[in-house]
């Protein structure tokens, strides 16, 4: 059965992203993902991993932030090019060229979705 709060935790998971609030951009992207049908606990645990590897990075973290990125990219990569409104491509692009220390403000592109888009 489908999460019904699913999209108002991805949404709000999404803007505490772009707001910098990584950890707890963390804590409700987890909510999802674990309450997620199993087809979408992969999208959901890649952007937490997004959200980790950013926080990790602000702590300094070099090892971390490198795991937490390696890790969203193989979660998110089969919802490439697009899932839920977000443009997961481009998404996959920052997380594959962010080097630490020095990881650039994530930004996060979306769409207006139709029924079939997904």
């Amino acid at each position: 059965m489908p999460d019904p709060n699913a999209e108002p935790r991805l949404e709000r998971g999404l803007a505490l992203i772009e707001a910098g609030e990584f950890f707890a951009a963390h804590e409700v992207l987890e909510e999802a993902w674990r309450a997620a049908a199993a087809e979408e606990r992969d999208f959901f645990q890649g952007l937490v991993h997004v959200a980790v590897a950013w926080y990790q990075a602000g702590r300094g973290n070099r090892v971390g932030c490198e795991r937490q990125l390696e890790k969203a990219a193989r979660r998110l990569g089969p919802y490439a090019p697009a899932h839920r409104g977000l443009d997961v491509a481009d998404l996959l692009t920052q997380v594959g060229s962010a080097r630490y220390p020095d990881l650039p403000a994530v930004r996060l592109s979306r769409y207006r979705r139709t029924p079939a888009s997904g």
